[in-house]
């Protein structure tokens, strides 16, 4: 990989590699963090990437580090209450309470839903960033759905 396609996976990447971190360690500081070290890893095995192969890796990388910060950082404050707290107590909006959602979420399904429906990831890409089985991606994926379903309720409800 040379500096220019590095400097452009930057511009191309860092956007939703930062939106991914984010919506996994929920701080800000700490995804930026994890971007950070991400991009800092791809620089330092640059050699051993193989071409068009950078996206992956970064996020690979990405999820890796951030799964260690949520086990190392905070154990026991992994699931939020569903009441957590929010910029916007509008019951319409309905960005908000997919994020209400999200935060609700164990780390591993969050990953995955993330990947798969904000991202756009295949189920085989998913299995391969985050080394889970692709059983485990679909499952995580089932059931995260299913929980922020039941978490949103009726659709209806919130139009």
């Amino acid at each position: 990989m040379t500096t220019a396609d590095f400097n452009t996976l930057v511009d191309e990447a860092a956007d939703a590699l930062y939106r991914y971190a984010l919506g996994i360690v929920r701080r800000e500081d700490e995804a930026a963090d994890v971007v950070q070290d991400a991009f800092e890893r791809l620089w330092m095995n640059r050699a051993k990437v193989q071409p068009g192969k950078g996206r992956s890796y970064l996020f690979s990388t990405a999820h890796n580090r951030a799964i260690d910060r949520l086990r190392r950082t905070r154990p026991t404050d992994e699931v939020l209450p569903h009441h957590v707290q929010s910029s916007s107590d509008d019951p319409h909006d309905l960005q908000e309470w997919l994020q209400r959602g999200l935060n609700t979420l164990p780390p591993d399904q969050r990953s995955a839903i993330l990947l798969r429906d904000y991202e756009g990831y295949s189920y085989n890409d998913i299995a391969a960033l985050t080394g889970l089985s692709l059983d485990q991606v679909k499952v995580y994926i089932f059931r995260a759905r299913k929980a922020l379903r039941a978490f949103i309720g009726e659709i209806e409800n919130l139009v």
